[in-house]
This record gives structure tokens, C-alpha cells and sequence, in this order.
């Protein structure tokens, strides 16, 4: 099959089922597995350039509508008459069910489920392991500063938190992603902040930023220093790396609890 992916989130998913041979082009931010760096790029997710895209003549286009905005390449996809499928797994479940979609789609069946049962595997490692912990710290999870938006109830943040022995602060706003201020963020009371800039590179994230907020010198995050910079494609793109994600931030909040993180891929069991 000649397949394309203009998300980041999909080419992992791909990645995960043995399928990057498969790719002819991909959107400009894709950057996991490393084999598809030579490939031709179609412009940033949010406005594909789709002339470009169908020149390739693909005969699956893998899009999206994980961000606001990728409305537009879903129906340019439709003018065109491109055959495609929409992911938007919010839950680690629904990323899951969009594996054995696409593992279905491309003949790929026995690799997706085999990637699933590891993912199920892990998760129920992690959850029995958080259920012991009695004190479960509180994350605030940023993911623009502002205006400040941060993952809701419905997002599969709230699920890694709790899988790590924490909890969301905004875990009970029924929403998957949540514009606030500082204020409420201060009002909740976490003790953790956690900075994952959605398409920043973690080495342009500035805690400093955070400490000069008006009002935050006495924040109790602030005050203990337990800002945390994480690598942001580990937590803000719904695909399986969220398990990498999730064994880092538990070993950073419980080590006497968690396995340290062994550089490797917990479902392909890979060197990173």
C-alpha cells in the first residue's frame, strides 16, 4: 500500500504496526521512528499542502482531528475524493482501537494485536501498582501558558496521571482540553507542575517563565521546585510513546515504587 500520515500521532501509530516501509510522505512535524526522516514532507498538520499530497497517489491517508484546526484537511480530503480514515482517540483505549483499525486497514492484523496486548499488559502493571499508593500528589499539566490550556477529565493525561499515582487537578472538568488562568490553576492546589508546550522543543521550555508569574513566588510547586519540563511528544500525541511518557513521570513522582525507566520501548522493547 502506498500510505500517507500528516499527523505525528498516526505516523507513530504506524510505526508501532511495522508499517514505515509503507509511507510515501508525511506531514512536516512527524519525527518517530527515525526511518521516515528522508521522507518527502506535505507542509505542517494544520494546512497540508493537498496538490502536493495527491500527487503521490496514495491509497490511504491516515489524517486527523486531534488539534483544532485539522478540520480543513479532512474536507479537502473529501473535495478530492482521497480515501482516508480520521483518527481522534482521546483515551488510551480509543488509541488502542484505532491499532486494530488500522492493523485491519492494512493486513497488519496479528502486529496490532500484539502491540495491544502489551500496551494492556503494562497498564495493568501500572495500575496495580498506583491503586497501592495512598498519597497520590496533584499534576498540573500545561500545555500553553497563555492563554493557559491543560488536558481535562476526557483526556488521556488524566489517565497516565492516575496510572502514575497522581492525579489530575482538572480531572473533573468533562472536557479534553480545558482553557483556564493562572488563578484556578492556584486555587487547585497541585504539587507538581508539569510543562508539556504543545510543538516546543523541551529545550525552549523556560521554568523560569513560570516562577515569575505574578502571585507564584509563594506557590507551593514553585516554592519546592517540582517544575518539571517533559519531553512533550511523550505526553501530547495520542500513540503508544504515551507509555514511555508514562513510565518516566511515574519513576519521577513514586521512584520507591515504579521500575526505573531502561531506555527502552515498552512495547516494541527497542532502545529509544
Amino acid at each position: 500500500m502506498r500510505i500517507i500520515s500528516i499527523c505525528p500521532s498516526n505516523t507513530e501509530i504506524l510505526g508501532y504496526l511495522g508499517l514505515e516501509d509503507q509511507l510515501v510522505a508525511i506531514d512536516d512535524y512527524s519525527d518517530w521512528p527515525k526511518s521516515i526522516q528522508t521522507l518527502p514532507r506535505l507542509g505542517p498538520d494544520l494546512d497540508i499542502n493537498m496538490d502536493k499530497l495527491a500527487s503521490f497517489k496514495p491509497d490511504l491517508v491516515l489524517a486527523s482531528l486531534s488539534v483544532p484546526g485539522m478540520e480543513k484537511n479532512i474536507e479537502r480530503l473529501k473535495e478530492r475524493n482521497i480515501p482516508h480514515i480520521v483518527l481522534q482517540p482521546n483515551s488510551l483505549e480509543e488509541i488502542c482501537e484505532d491499532l486494530l483499525k488500522v492493523g485491519e486497514l492494512t493486513g497488519h492484523q496479528a502486529q496490532a494485536k500484539n502491540v495491544v496486548e502489551r500496551i494492556q499488559r503494562l497498564l495493568c502493571e501500572y495500575n496495580a501498582i498506583s491503586n497501592g499508593i495512598i498519597h497520590k500528589p496533584r499534576l498540573y499539566w500545561e500545555w500553553w501558558p497563555k492563554p493557559v490550556f491543560t488536558p481535562g477529565q476526557t483526556n488521556w493525561l488524566t489517565e497516565i496521571s492516575r496510572l502514575a499515582g497522581g492525579e489530575n487537578i482538572f480531572d473533573d472538568v468533562e472536557k479534553a482540553s480545558v482553557q483556564t488562568d493562572w488563578d484556578d490553576v492556584v486555587s487547585r492546589k497541585p504539587d507538581h507542575i508539569c510543562l508539556v508546550w504543545v510543538g516546543v522543543d523541551h529545550d525552549k521550555v523556560n521554568p523560569d517563565i513560570v516562577r515569575k508569574r505574578p502571585g507564584w513566588s509563594e506557590f507551593t510547586p514553585v516554592v519546592e521546585d517540582k517544575i518539571h519540563v517533559l519531553d512533550e511528544p511523550l505526553y501530547c500525541r495520542p500513540s503508544p510513546r504515551l507509555l514511555v511518557g508514562l513510565q518516566k513521570i511515574a519513576y519521577l513522582l513514586h521512584p520507591e515504587k515504579y521500575p526505573k525507566f531502561d531506555g527502552k520501548d515498552p512495547i516494541l522493547d527497542k532502545d529509544l
